[in-house]
């Protein structure tokens, strides 16, 4: 893998080099890492994997090793097979050669609560953000399998709400995987601040693509750096300040 921009030099990136180009100051941040095709599809088959490749690998793991936590809907935590972030696995390895704790908990986002007693992801140190109107006695359920259980919100999930709350659990820095109806509430509700998109070097079709639904007004995102590899670009964007983000990082100093 090699720099594009900014500062291109040629030279091959090891996992300690990559890690440090995609460093975070400190402080509260929510970066969400997709793949895409060039035409947009975000699966092939309903899952991810079809437009993967070996450096997307390496740039999923390192996002993970770096972020206090991965954020992911219940929805695509089901379809890929999500587990937790344990101490033995290649990502849990790679947080303890960059000093950071071996594991990891994964955030899953329910409305519905439809993370269910009995699940991979049903034990500590999960932790379900979901609303009030979810059923209590599963909430209940969930809870005594040791879920760390976040109501967030009445009739939905109230994002801000849940990101003050992850952060009161040291919970600072997330990496959101995704789906793509959780990245456009996110990008909907103002919370997020880095897009990292690898394009994959596919046309695919199909109606799976990165954004859902219509937002309240246009995005404009700011290249921050590119990488590449095989032909596969892997990209960063600074999202766009909003009056919600500059009340979060404000508070976080």
């Amino acid at each position: 893998m090699r720099r594009l921009l900014p500062d291109p030099d040629g030279g091959p990136l090891d996992d300690a080099a990559l890690a440090d180009a995609y460093a975070l100051p400190p402080g509260r941040s929510v970066r969400v890492d997709f793949v895409v095709s060039l035409d947009g599809a975000v699966t092939v088959d309903g899952r991810s994997a079809g437009l993967g490749s070996p450096g997307d690998q390496r740039v999923f793991r390192v996002l993970r090793a770096l972020a206090d936590a991965v954020l992911v809907g219940h929805g695509t935590a089901a379809a890929e097979g999500y587990r937790p972030v344990a101490a033995d696995s290649a990502v849990g390895r790679l947080r303890a050669a960059l000093g950071r704790p071996a594991s990891a908990p994964v955030v899953v986002v329910s409305r519905r609560a439809s993370l269910a007693p009995g699940d991979r992801l049903a034990l500590a140190p999960t932790v379900l953000v979901t609303c009030a109107a979810a059923d209590p006695d599963r909430r209940a359920a969930l809870a005594d399998a040791g879920v760390d259980v976040l109501v967030c919100g009445d009739g939905d999930v109230d994002l801000p709400l849940a990101l003050d709350r992850l952060a009161d659990r040291n919970l600072r820095q997330l990496v959101c995987e995704g789906g793509p109806a959780l990245l456009t509430s996110a990008l909907a509700a103002g919370v997020v601040d880095e897009l990292d998109l690898t394009i994959a070097p596919a046309l695919v079709g199909g109606g799976s693509r990165l954004v859902t639904d219509a937002l309240p007004g246009v995005v404009r995102p700011r290249l921050l750096q590119v990488l590449e590899e095989d032909g596969v670009l892997f990209t960063r964007y600074a999202l766009p300040d909003r009056p919600e983000r500059a009340t979060r990082t404000a508070q976080a100093t």
